[in-house]
């Protein structure tokens, strides 16, 4: 198929969609997580008049850190403690107000089918969530199966069936996405004409297509654009005149996942009462320990989309409590004290760091945080001016690799209390760590178990609490986990409104 059909048919889809998406202050057709505007033809445009660079990233929250006892402040006595409790001090970063979205996700596949649908198609097919993380044996599901990504009834519902490794990349691809728009706003690069890469494609020439696709961390490497020899240099496919640095202050940093401390934290809403003090042992986003609103105005409503007790799923007709049988609205119910919604409840959500159950032994006071991989860049070169030259990879970026000693991901490993766990049929003591201390079907540990936390529609209310942690591998999904970015605070804590 076209690529002209491919775009029309997906933002016809977009178009209907973004009637309601949040924060859309008149124009219907702009993207809440990157900031450019649909286009009806040919994909994504700047065009409307934005601001070359907003105070908060799109669809964000500032948070001011600070510190707070990270872990376990409640008990579940089938389970052993692999989250001991300590205080720890976060700095300040951006979080999204809501959980990535089903129209979100479109967008990107749609993006992605624009660019990469002939000269990549694996790359395409990479970026679709997992349906069949709806197909239970003994469920009847087929109607989410076919729909729930798709249809625009849920576009405001989180993207589930979504591995870390997904979300990862859809991390990646939103730092680009904005970050061009900065440049293109900035008037320092045109922005990028999808009529060009539909004449590329319709010419055959798809080994250009990587060419169209700006990459932050590529323009950041290429050379300045400055006369050679008295000659006005050849402009980039973007239109480039001049270099843009990272000390110019117009891009923005990279989005990515959250720590799991930035995400405790966040869900915990901590701040800090008029005498200074602030409530160290709350359980759940809201204060006090109660599932429904104890306020006059919201009484007895519910605060959060889990599961009451066996088979209660959202109540009894004609009297429903949390309204849900399975995810919910993204920003259902009420925020915290952060203006974020579903920190618990709706959907669980991946976090950054790698699992481990001693984690909260060994990790630093300051940003605590265990899955550092120090990339490299791939360079295979000079260039005729004694720049480097790196590798392109099938994303048109950088290729990056990790150095001999610098993945660190089992940092401290290896000893006798890190490998310990419980069997929980029988309590005892197994010396392998391959088992998982809530659910015996879980992979092995590994250095690619990745945490989640908050729980979902399909939890428990113990799972509510943000200092629980569970773990998956990064390469699987589920239908009751999804994600939010986060963005590291370059800068003072004045950016924080108080």
């Amino acid at each position: 198929m076209k690529i002209k059909t491919i775009t029309k048919i997906a933002l016809f889809i977009i178009g209907i969609s973004v009637v309601v998406a949040f924060g859309d202050k008149g124009g219907l057709t702009q993207s809440n997580v990157t900031g450019w505007k649909y286009d009806k033809d040919f994909g994504f445009t700047t065009k409307g008049g934005f601001v070359v660079k907003s105070a908060v990233p799109f669809g964000m929250v500032a948070i001011e850190g600070g510190t707070f006892a990270f872990g376990q402040n409640s008990e579940l006595t089938s389970t052993t403690v692999d989250n001991r409790q300590r205080n720890v001090t976060v700095s300040s970063f951006y979080m999204d107000q809501y959980e990535i979205r089903n129209i979100d996700w479109r967008e990107y596949t749609t993006w992605m089918k624009m660019v990469f649908d002939s000269v990549a198609p694996d790359l395409v097919l990479k970026s679709q969530p997992n349906v069949n993380v709806w197909r239970e044996p003994m469920a009847y599901n087929e109607p989410y199966y076919q729909n729930y990504f798709s249809h625009p009834a849920f576009d405001q519902y989180p993207v589930v069936g979504v591995s870390w490794e997904q979300a990862m990349d859809y991390c990646a691809w939103r730092t680009d996405r904005v970050n061009e728009l900065a440049l293109v706003q900035a008037g320092v690069i045109k922005e990028s004409d999808f009529k060009v890469l539909y004449r590329m494609k319709k010419n055959n020439k798809d080994s250009v297509a990587t060419d169209f696709v700006f990459n932050t961390q590529k323009y950041l490497q290429q050379s300045t654009y400055l006369p050679v020899n008295g000659k006005k240099p050849k402009k980039n496919i973007n239109g480039a005149v001049r270099k843009v640095e990272l000390s110019d202050g117009i891009l923005f940093s990279d989005f990515r996942l959250p720590t799991e401390a930035e995400w405790e934290f966040a869900a915990k809403g901590i701040k800090a009462d008029k005498t200074g003090m602030i409530s160290q042992g709350k359980l759940y986003p809201w204060p006090g320990a109660q599932m429904r609103n104890p306020t006059k105005k919201q009484l007895g409503q519910m605060q959060a989309n889990f599961v009451r007790g066996r088979g209660d799923m959202m109540g009894t007709s004609g009297s429903l409590n949390d309204n849900a049988t399975i995810t919910s609205k993204v920003d259902a119910y009420f925020p915290n004290d952060f203006g974020l919604y579903n920190m618990a409840g709706n959907v669980n959500e991946w976090v950054l760091d790698v699992y481990r159950s001693t984690t909260s032994n060994v990790t630093s006071e300051y940003n605590p945080f265990r899955g550092n991989e120090y990339v490299t860049l791939d360079s295979v070169g000079l260039d005729s001016r004694n720049n480097p030259l790196y590798k392109i990879n099938a994303w048109g970026g950088i290729t990056k690799y990790i150095k001999s000693g610098d993945d660190k991901r089992d940092f401290k490993d290896g000893d006798l209390e890190s490998m310990i766990n419980f069997d929980l049929d029988s309590t005892k003591m197994i010396i392998d760590d391959s088992l998982d201390i809530t659910d015996k079907l879980r992979p092995q540990i590994t250095k690619t178990t990745r945490i989640f936390k908050g729980g979902s529609w399909k939890d428990r209310v113990y799972w509510l609490n943000p200092t629980t942690r569970r773990y998956l591998d990064q390469s699987r999904s589920a239908n009751d986990i999804g994600f939010r970015c986060a963005m590291s605070m370059i800068g003072d804590n004045d950016k924080v409104k108080k």
